[in-house]
C-alpha cells in the first residue's frame, strides 16, 4: 500500500513539474474569462492607457501637470469597466448609465433633481 501511495505523489510531482517547466507552451491554449481577473489601472496615466478619458472627461490634464494621486475610484472603474464590457458602449455612455445607477438608487432623478415628495426648491 505504501509503494502505491509512494509512487502515484511521485508521478505526480514529475508530471506537476514537466507541466509547470512547459506552461509557456500551453498556457495560452486555456481558455481564461476575461471577467475572472484583470488589473486595474492605478495612475492617471494608466487610467488613460485603459479607456477611462475621452474629449469630455480628459485626464491628460492631471497627468501634464505631474498629479500624484492614485488615479480614478477603483470602485468605480470597476462598474464602468464591467458597463462598457457588458452593454458594448463607450467610456462616456458607460460614465452616463453609471451616474444614473447611482443617481436611481441614492433616489436621485435623472436630470438631478432629489425625488424626495418633501424636497422644496427655490430656484
Amino acid at each position: 500500500m505504501g509503494y502505491v501511495v509512494y509512487s502515484l505523489s511521485f508521478c505526480f510531482l514529475v508530471i506537476a513539474t514537466a507541466l509547470y517547466l512547459t506552461r509557456s507552451r500551453w498556457l495560452h491554449l486555456l481558455p481564461v474569462p476575461d471577467y475572472i481577473y484583470q488589473r486595474l489601472p492605478t495612475s492617471f496615466a494608466d487610467d488613460i492607457e485603459a479607456g477611462f478619458s475621452s474629449n469630455a472627461f480628459d485626464l491628460s490634464t492631471n497627468v501634464s501637470s505631474g498629479d500624484s494621486r492614485a488615479g480614478l475610484d477603483e470602485q468605480a472603474k470597476r462598474e464602468v469597466q464591467k458597463i462598457m464590457r457588458s452593454r458594448r458602449v463607450g467610456f462616456d455612455e458607460a460614465r452616463r448609465i453609471f451616474t444614473e445607477d447611482r443617481f436611481a438608487k441614492n433616489n436621485i432623478g435623472s436630470d438631478g433633481r432629489p425625488r424626495d415628495p418633501k424636497f422644496v426648491s427655490f430656484s
